[in-house]
């Protein structure tokens, strides 16, 4: 992929180089995205940050405060099951306009026989994110990091959490492919409706 020549921007927020604002993003996400700076130049100029009211952080709060489309949102959640003692979890990245598709997709992807939603209180206690602000940028290296591939396919940007609720991420889809650790999936995600 060419480096990008522009910071992304979306709708009315005023974005800003994420590296240049890390006081708006979780201390692990901050980690990660120097990191991930330092293995991809492409970094300093794709990922953008804005701030935001914690109270606009879910995302059809914010999409509608702003007019954003909802198809650039993607959504991070945690799901986990275990198989035979042993527990495995990953975070899912879907556009917001689907939803992941636990029961069948990942559950055969995680290899258990259950697969759910990890508790909010120990999700956020385990990535050290917020609730409504968990983002693929820094989550534990023993967690699997599962994007649908049509938040890389499509060609838009993909507005993400920041690890907190008061800021969020955007980046080109194609860019969050390459974040360390990431498994580009077909199909993770179903339409809602």
């Amino acid at each position: 992929m060419d480096a990008p020549t522009t910071l992304p921007t979306l709708g009315s927020l005023r974005w800003e180089p994420a590296l240049d604002h890390l006081d708006l993003v979780a201390p692990v996400t901050a980690d990660a995205l120097r990191r991930w700076a330092d293995a991809d130049p492409d970094v300093a100029a794709g990922v953008a940050v804005t701030e935001i009211d914690p109270g606009l952080a879910d995302t059809a709060t914010l999409n509608e405060a702003f007019s954003l489309p909802v198809e650039a949102s993607a959504n991070c959640v945690v799901v986990g099951g275990t198989r035979a003692g042993d527990e495995r979890i990953a975070a899912a990245v879907v556009r917001a306009h689907t939803r992941a598709d636990v029961n069948t997709r990942i559950r055969k992807l995680l290899d258990v026989r259950k697969a759910s939603f990890l508790p909010t209180d120990r999700a956020t206690a385990e990535s050290g994110m917020e609730y409504g602000g968990i983002t693929p940028v820094g989550l534990p290296a023993a967690w699997r990091v599962l994007v649908d591939a049509r938040v890389v396919a499509d060609g838009e940007p993909a507005l993400i959490g920041s690890g907190v609720r008061r800021s969020k991420l955007l980046l080109p889809g194609a860019l969050l492919a390459r974040l360390p650790g990431v498994e580009v999936v077909d199909d993770l995600a179903v339409p809602v409706g």
